[in-house]
């Protein structure tokens, strides 16, 4: 399985998954407003909407009443969201254990 840096799984998941919704497509280059803990949480309950409607179009699958091809893209972009909070929570701990190792 190849390896994706965190900034660009982070860039890809954001043109995917919020496409033209607000959060962190239009507010990531507006600056500072929010600053680094929004986008943070933005992005953390962006991955829990996914899941949510994944869960949601599955169960209406199961009801008899969902698209297959909407169960499928759903739980596709619940994958990718999960997957860059995953590289993006790899990344942070990288960083702060390379802090730590920094000599004083």
């Amino acid at each position: 399985m190849a390896t994706i840096p965190a900034a660009t799984a982070a860039s890809r998941y954001a043109a995917t998954a919020f496409g033209a919704a607000e959060g962190i497509g239009a507010g990531a280059e507006a600056g500072p407003a929010g600053g680094f803990g929004a986008l943070l949480e933005r992005a953390v309950s962006g991955t829990v909407d996914a899941a949510k409607q994944s869960d949601r179009a599955a169960m209406d699958a199961i009801a008899g009443g969902g698209d297959v091809t909407a169960v499928v893209t759903a739980v596709a972009r619940a994958e990718l969201a999960l997957q860059t909070t995953v590289a993006i929570r790899d990344r942070v701990i990288q960083a702060y254990q390379d802090v730590m190792r920094m000599p004083i």
